[in-house]
């Protein structure tokens, strides 16, 4: 099979063909990125470094390595938002447009480079005005509007960490957050637009500051949709006031290849989330190269759209740093998929606007689109006439974020998104690798639906069994190997705890938790969390295979499976059927889809019950709450349900395994 193609692959009588246009697109080096990495990967990286970025100090260390603390680079200096914003306006590009953001009511922005490094240079300004300089911490709680990635780049300007916040997190959150970074100061909004009502994010912080969160000093609000909220005084700051009164100058200040640039928390095995450590330098590399390579940019045309939030790490890297230091136009865009325009909004689900992104790609000629695979998924049990309405054909390039998407959603996206022509990159990297580690890259790598195919030129990933021995082909545990520029330099507060978590179970190798498989090509496939996985009479059984399993039923657009207590097999499996639109439930298509994957799996892996289900929990950022499922599938009762986009979706799903139950 030639390089670039699309093999061919074969699903419920389907043939996918091979795509010219894909294997048209190869990158004008080819394979030589993966030569020269592996030739001498430190090498490698230090090329990348200032081939793509510009340093006030050059360095001469690349790598110092003393398993698990890596620094690279650690003797130059730079500045993320001189390499994201002023290097490009002195090159001439200050009227190229930076960012097209729409917001969800349909008002809407056009912001050049040039505006943008005003903006930047005033709040880096106001910042200092507050007494904060390199070294301090603050928390950003705020909606996707454009001052969020104006307050992160003025942040970067004179050293200030950030740690985003996601505006769907709860008071608690925001304090857990900021009494661990010892935060200095909170940037927010009154509230964000969220399915047609504002959403209210001030009285949020206020009641955190109320609970805890003693070092911080200072609130800034931005008035984004007028809801007048409280203000206390001595403490809390509008933005336009502020902004209004800054000097208009703030020359960026060189900092460390080292230099902490933000903190991004997870949630961990224990109650108290990780704050994640991400410097400047390496970090910077990573998420440019992957950028340029990965969607194949060309920075002169393209028009590149990755629809996620800016409180994920996927928006830290490619909304804002990634981009940006590339010189990219990117679309920003507040709200959800199924928002409806002005006017549109009625109590029936059914009619709200199901082509809100489709308009957003054809208004702006979008020429990547990086979206969720539950997005995907989401798209896919809409149906095909949303798509169908509009122009697409701008589109030359297809991503996934952070996990790989079942084999026939991946199809969907290529035949309804892509027309048949645009290669898609499926990606899996987490908050702690900072940027892609596994992915094809366009015109380079043979692809196949539902694999992130082989790791990035400069990262080497490795399966292994039990033992820590490397898997040739089968299942096992997904290791990487060597340090990487943009890794997580640790957690924040508690290197013990980084070492345990990420660097004790294999010696020498980072593993996070996830199971995978290698295929014969050596292509990796990503199963899922290895705690998600499921003891059925002794037998392992990994929830992302049963549901891929689930997915590749032609009705079937979206599945989730838990295991259920069972007091004879030790845990059972339970799937949740979304199916697609023009599908109607019966319990024959019921039993249907619970026989095919014992066709495809075997009977062990048969579920015991399906439920066909017409939505599923999911929180504000689109992740599956499968603990609320397993205490359905359970009869428990169901806790703190606050976090859910669509808290009603709870109640349908246990009536509806109800009326499964009866039947």
């Amino acid at each position: 099979m030639a390089q670039g193609s699309i093999e061919v692959y074969e699903s419920e009588g389907r043939t996918f063909p091979p795509s010219d246009e894909f294997a048209a697109a190869a990158l004008a080096d080819d394979r030589s990125l993966y030569d020269q990495a592996d030739a001498d990967y430190e090498a490698f990286w230090a090329s990348q470094a200032r081939d793509l970025l510009s340093w006030s100090k050059d360095f001469t260390s690349v790598l110092q390595w003393d398993l698990p603390f890596a620094k690279w680079f650690e003797d130059g200096e730079l500045n993320v938002s001189e390499n994201c914003l002023d290097r490009h306006v002195a090159a001439g590009l200050g009227d190229k447009v930076a960012f097209h953001w729409e917001g969800e009511p349909g008002d809407t922005r056009t912001i050049s480079y040039s505006e943008l490094l005003a903006e930047v240079e005033r709040f880096a300004n106001v910042m200092k005005g507050l007494g904060l300089s390199k070294g301090d911490r603050i928390a950003i709680y705020m909606p996707m509007i454009p001052e969020l990635p104006i307050a992160m780049l003025a942040c970067t300007r004179i050293g200030v960490a950030h740690s985003v916040i996601f505006g769907g997190f709860s008071p608690d959150a925001i304090t857990d957050r900021c009494e661990d970074a010892e935060a200095r100061l909170i940037i927010t909004a009154d509230a964000g637009y969220r399915r047609g009502e504002p959403s209210a994010l001030k009285p949020n912080v206020d009641a955190a500051l109320t609970a805890g969160a003693p070092s911080v000093e200072n609130v800034i609000v931005v008035d984004r949709c007028g809801t007048d909220p409280a203000m206390v005084e001595g403490r809390d700051h509008w933005w336009h006031d502020l902004m209004a009164n800054a000097e208009p100058s703030c020359p960026p200040e060189p900092m460390g290849a080292e230099q902490l640039l933000y903190l991004l928390y997870t949630s961990g095995t224990t109650a108290k989330p990780k704050g994640i450590m991400h410097t400047t330098g390496g970090y910077l590399t990573q998420v440019a190269f992957t950028h340029k390579y990965v969607f194949d940019l060309k920075p002169e045309t393209d028009v590149y759209w990755c629809a996620a939030d800016i409180g994920w790490v996927t928006g830290h890297s490619y909304i804002v740093y990634g981009p940006l230091t590339n010189g990219c136009t990117s679309v920003m865009y507040e709200g959800t998929p199924d928002t409806p325009r002005p006017n549109e909004r009625s109590g029936d689900r059914a009619s709200w606007n199901k082509d809100r992104l489709w308009d957003i790609v054809e208004r702006y000629g979008v020429t990547q689109l990086y979206t969720a695979p539950t997005a995907i998924r989401t798209f896919m049990k809409w149906g095909d006439e949303w798509p169908a309405r509009r122009d697409l054909s701008s589109l030359r390039v297809l991503g996934t974020v952070g996990e790989p998407i079942n084999p026939e959603a991946w199809m969907w996206y290529h035949d309804n998104i892509g027309g048949n022509s645009c290669p898609i990159v499926d990606t899996w990297w987490q908050t702690e690798t900072g940027g892609h580690m596994i992915t094809p890259l366009p015109g380079v790598t043979t692809t196949k639906p539902g694999t992130a195919t082989t790791p990035i030129p400069g990262v080497y990933a490795e399966v292994v069994d039990d033992h820590g021995n490397p898997v040739e082909v089968g299942g096992g545990y997904l290791t990487i190997t060597r340090p990487w520029p943009s890794m997580l330099r640790g957690i924040w507060g508690d290197p013990q705890r980084y070492l345990d978590t990420y660097w004790a179970a294999y010696e020498g190798r980072y593993f996070a938790g996830d199971g995978a498989r290698v295929d014969e090509d050596g292509y990796i496939w990503l199963l899922g969390r290895v705690d998600d996985v499921m003891n059925v009479s002794g037998h392992r059984i990994s929830t992302a295979e049963v549901e891929s399993a689930l997915v590749d039923h032609p009705a079937v657009a979206e599945a989730a499976v838990v295991g259920a207590t069972d007091d004879i097999t030790g845990q059972a499996i339970v799937g949740y059927v979304i199916l697609i639109g023009s599908v109607e439930a019966s319990e024959e298509l019921r039993e249907e889809v619970r026989q095919h994957v014992g066709t495809k799996l075997g009977p062990t892996a048969r579920p015991k019950a399906v439920f066909l289900v017409p939505d599923l929990p999911k929180t504000r950022s689109g992740k599956i709450m499968r603990r609320l499922l397993r205490d359905v599938a359970d009869g428990r009762d169901l806790g703190d349900t606050t976090t859910l986009a669509d808290p009603d979706v709870v109640a349908a799903i246990r009536e509806g395994a109800a009326e499964s139950d009866e039947e």
